[in-house]
């Protein structure tokens, strides 16, 4: 698992956990906790996704949209087979 592993445009939409998931299980982990906080959405964009909401603000919605609908699943459904199959190793 890279440190910082790149960032798709959208995130996965499979009903079971991908490699990409796996991969990303931080970032996952990161965009819910900046939605607890209540942070606003283009600066997790920033600094969570590495996207420039003002540069390109579609782009940086789209991508965060999708990526914290797919941490949510994961946080509701797909962590069971993250606990089955283990955590990501570095």
């Amino acid at each position: 698992m890279s440190a910082d592993p790149k960032i798709a445009e959208l995130a996965p939409s499979a009903h079971e956990l991908t490699s990409y998931d796996k991969e990303h299980a931080i970032t996952y982990m990161r965009l819910l906790d900046a939605a607890a906080d209540n942070a606003d959405w283009r600066e997790v964009a920033r600094v969570v996704l590495g996207l420039d909401p003002t540069l390109e603000p579609d782009r940086a919605r789209r991508s965060f949209e999708s990526h914290m609908a797919r941490a949510k699943w994961l946080a509701g459904h797909g962590y069971r087979d993250l606990l089955r199959g283990g955590w990501p190793k570095e």
